[in-house]
């Protein structure tokens, strides 16, 4: 077995700033697969749906960590992805939105990403699945192993490629970000039709089927019957995207991997349907965490510690005893493809913390204040809000709420909000139409007593306190971590 000792700094005014060495497998190996889906709420049994088939995040909750109050801190796919692998908000390192085609979002050359970082720290590192990062350099990985993966929805195809690398005689200790694109909107703009309708195209995927009659419409959302239509076809692609998480956790016992290997379920942001994905309300932003760590001691709870995808860096690094070295001030890459680096080094800091400490734990009370920042999701949709959950309060400062709230163009087209233009609705969900269009600059709202946030309280003087304090701490936060927009309470 190999150690690898990439950095050893005297102790004095660096400490902290060093690579750990992981351990080698002889040693207690730590692994560390990060397994994403596209686009997913609540819609799972082990967070109370019954209506949902998902045995395979049933059996990781069992055995692991339910969190009930984590979040995104964008609603948008590509943005998200970001904060995930960087520990940083993509305001401060320019990945604001959607990486591919014309919108062309990207990251800065000198930020240090997740799986640079492992592997600098002698981790083998393979991402299977949907990418949407750039550029691909900054996230570059060891290996990509795709073959066969239909869109990235074939999970059983995923879940063998994966095993297949997992398997590979190699030594090092590795990390898998194992992506699906699934239940995201597939087929057309605005459809589901993922090749639902075609039994047997995804071999090795067991169809599962679900009624309109038979699903749960949740609150946010209008009870009718394309948004039921609409939500049968989402189901079953969070069901075929299951089957993936339930192969890989079988191979992690076929190979022996099972206890030295952490497992973290997420999603990148809420629901394809309006009100979640894209918006900041909480059906967007709330969403699953399942983290299953081989060395808990009381798996099969829930915590309600509050954190957010600015968390999952430094949370795995924690995890396998790794830390980024400095960071030099200029990184960027020469004409043939190799990094460099120069100028001055300083430490590296993220935004988000490890959250370890809270993993088994049903209460987490140093864990109850969180931020989170949108700003696009496709280029033409510019719509920056910022966020600040505090104990059971949240607001949100609308930057640009002069403008009516833009759609992406899946959600526009969706036969949901389709149904909603035809028959003219008042009301989607416990919103009214207008309400969700036209925001208001400031929004407060009291998540215990108004969990739907539809009770605006930054007019009513008996808050006005309580509105200054989380504007307050919203501002520091903008400063701390060098928002742009920040200049936004001054001149607008």
């Amino acid at each position: 077995m190999i150690r690898f000792l990439l950095c050893m700094l005297s102790v004095g005014s660096f400490a902290g700033s060093f690579f750990v060495a992981p351990a080698d497998a002889a040693d207690g190996q730590k692994n560390v697969i990060l397994y994403v889906v596209d686009d997913q709420g609540f819609q799972v049994g082990c967070y109370g749906n019954k209506a949902i088939k998902t045995p395979g995040l049933d059996r990781l909750a069992a055995a692991g960590t339910r969190f009930t109050r984590a979040y995104c801190t964008t609603a948008s796919c590509s943005a998200s992805r970001s904060v995930l692998m960087t520990g940083l908000y993509n305001h401060a390192t320019g990945h604001y939105g959607h990486a591919h085609g014309y919108n062309h979002f990207s990251t800065y050359e000198s930020v240090q990403t997740l799986p640079v970082i492992l592997k600098e720290a002698g981790y083998r590192t393979c991402s299977v699945g949907k990418y949407h990062l750039a550029p691909r350099y900054v996230y570059e990985f060891e290996t990509y192993r795709n073959t066969g993966v239909q869109g990235n929805r074939n999970s059983a195809r995923m879940a063998k490629n994966a095993q297949e690398w997992i398997s590979e005689n190699d030594d090092r200790p590795f990390f898998l970000y194992y992506c699906s694109s699934d239940p995201h909107r597939g087929g057309g703009v605005g459809g589901f039709a993922n090749h639902n309708d075609k039994p047997g195209f995804y071999p090795g995927v067991k169809e599962v089927r679900y009624k309109p009659e038979d699903v749960i419409v949740p609150p946010w959302m209008s009870d009718k019957l394309e948004v039921r239509q609409e939500l049968a076809e989402y189901y079953q692609a969070i069901s075929r995207a299951d089957q993936g998480l339930g192969h890989l956790l079988d191979a992690l016992k076929t190979t022996g991997h099972w206890d030295d290997t952490m497992i973290i379920f997420l999603s990148d942001n809420g629901p394809p349907f309006p009100g979640a994905k894209t918006c900041l309300y909480e059906p967007g932003a709330n969403l699953p965490l399942i983290v299953r760590d081989p060395t808990a001691k009381n798996p099969g709870g829930t915590t309600d510690a509050m954190v957010t995808w600015s968390d999952i860096t430094p949370t795995i690094l924690d995890y396998c005893g790794v830390k980024p070295a400095d960071s030099p001030a200029i990184r960027t890459v020469d004409n043939v493809g190799q990094r460099v680096t120069r100028g001055p080094k300083k430490p590296w800091k993220f935004h988000g913390r490890s959250f370890m400490s809270a993993l088994g734990k049903e209460h987490a009370p140093k864990f109850n204040e969180v931020f989170a920042s949108h700003t696009f999701h496709e280029i033409t949709m510019y719509y920056p809000m910022r966020v600040i959950r505090s104990g059971k309060y949240k607001y949100t400062f609308n930057i640009a709420h002069q403008l009516p709230y833009p759609f992406a163009s899946d959600l526009y087209a969706s036969p949901t909000w389709q149904s909603v233009l035809r028959d003219k609705d008042e009301f989607y969900g416990k919103r009214t139409v207008y309400a969700y269009l036209h925001r208001q600059r400031d929004e407060l709202y009291d998540l215990e007593a108004d969990p739907h946030e539809i009770h605006n309280l930054a007019n009513d003087a008996k808050h006005a306190a309580k509105l200054l304090e989380l504007q307050t701490k919203l501002k520091a936060w903008q400063k701390q971590t060098k928002d742009p927009w920040l200049l936004k309470w001054e001149y607008e």
